[in-house]
């Protein structure tokens, strides 16, 4: 089974990644670097990708571990590491490894999932391995956030969905491609929770040639006490359930995101 999400089969896809508009002026950044920084290091990223979250974290004087399992977006990251002065480079580690199934032999303060990469793994076996993964290699009462989308019922079973959609600004890369990202749903599986999907990206190249490009994923939505459950089953004391990254309450906005705070149990419930 692919857990990568469709990351690993097209080189454009990790290429494009950190000049998407949305990604590059995501909040959560500033909510992952405080978290952080307040428990001091070191750091467990999983899915760490292009290192969106984990270089500002490097850059704000925390230790941080970047684990992931698609090589073409590790090398992004590696690239971008390559600019940052010696003492940032210093903080990092990059693994490429499956969220389900590592081990690097030390333990963590705190444990990351940014942007969703959780909802890559289709089923409840896989979940379970990667949370009880991510027990494993935290400290006594280390800290896991759990980023995942909070479920949009419009998203899932209105018919326009099914056609191309989204308002993103266009973006150009450094060598003149003018990049237009659009969304679709392909197949909605309401009995296993999965959306499939796709990203197009429509690329007009500086000579004027034009290209259609797709990536296409599948995502398994949780529901708010779903993922409660699972948490407690694995190991973890919930602390915080948040709507957004400026930890505005649950249900204080519709959909918003589905942020969870958990704190390591010592001894494992499953």
């Amino acid at each position: 089974m692919d857990r990568s999400g469709g990351y690993e089969q097209h080189d454009f896809v990790a290429e494009f990644y950190d000049h998407v508009v949305p990604y590059r002026d995501r909040l959560d950044i500033a909510f992952f670097v405080e978290l952080a920084r307040e428990v001091g290091g070191p750091v467990l990223e999983v899915a760490s990708g292009t290192g969106r979250v984990l270089i500002p974290t490097a850059r704000a004087g925390i230790e941080i571990v970047g684990v992931d399992i698609s090589e073409r977006m590790l090398g992004v990251c590696r690239s971008r590491l390559d600019a940052e002065p010696p003492e940032v480079r210093s903080r990092v580690e990059l693994h490429r490894a499956d969220m389900c199934d590592f081990d690097l032999g030390r333990e963590f303060r705190l444990a990351t999932l940014p942007f969703r990469p959780f909802q890559h793994l289709l089923t409840v076996q896989d979940q379970i391995a990667c949370l009880r993964n991510v027990w494993r290699h935290l400290s006594d009462s280390g800290r896991i956030v759990l980023d995942v989308f909070n479920p949009s019922l419009p998203l899932m079973v209105e018919r326009k969905y099914l056609d191309e959609f989204g308002e993103e600004p266009d973006f150009t890369m450094d060598d003149g491609r003018r990049v237009v990202r659009r969304h679709r749903s392909v197949q909605r599986d309401y009995v296993n929770q999965i959306l499939d999907g796709e990203i197009i990206y429509y690329v007009t190249h500086a000579d004027g040639r034009e290209q259609r490009l797709v990536h296409r994923y599948k995502m398994r939505y949780l529901f708010r006490f779903e993922a409660e459950h699972l948490l407690a089953r694995c190991g973890f004391e919930l602390e915080h359930v948040y709507a957004d990254y400026d930890k505005s309450p649950y249900g204080s906005k519709y959909p918003g995101e589905l942020l969870f705070v958990a704190r390591k149990l010592s001894d494992k419930r499953a």
